[in-house]
């Protein structure tokens, strides 16, 4: 049994150094609901091609970002790290908290409601738990 136990470490351990150690962790991880929002600032984005290539269900990568007009900014990337807006400031400030403190939050989106030249674009924000 020890053996068992000792071969199934050192697979993991190979593992990890071909695949890479996030590969190895990404079964461990489970994604926890914890917050719906909208996408803010979209009709600022200086390419708007992004808004052309998402849909339902996209996973989103959100990013700490240095910015002079909210200290608690979070940058919402598409799947290919393209920018796509901020989590709306109103909304921002525990998300942000969270991810200072080193936790790893990530979005999906939840619908798009055209308006006009407008994209309304509500996505849900997720904790990955390892």
């Amino acid at each position: 049994m020890d053996t068992d136990l000792i071969e199934s470490k050192k697979d993991v351990l190979a593992m990890a150094d071909t695949k890479g150690l996030g590969e190895v962790i990404k079964p461990l991880s489970r994604e926890i609901y914890l917050f719906d929002t909208y996408v803010a600032g979209t009709t600022h984005l200086k390419d708007t091609s992004v808004l052309e290539s998402i849909k339902i269900g996209d996973k989103l990568f959100l990013q700490r970002e240095e910015n002079k007009y909210d200290d608690n900014a979070i940058i919402i990337l598409d799947e290919t790290k393209r920018k796509l807006g901020y989590v709306p400031e109103r909304d921002n400030v525990v998300f942000a908290r969270l991810m200072d403190a080193g936790k790893l939050l990530c979005g999906k989106i939840k619908s798009i409601d055209p308006k006009g030249t407008f994209r309304l674009i509500n996505i849900e924000i997720y904790l990955i738990d390892f």
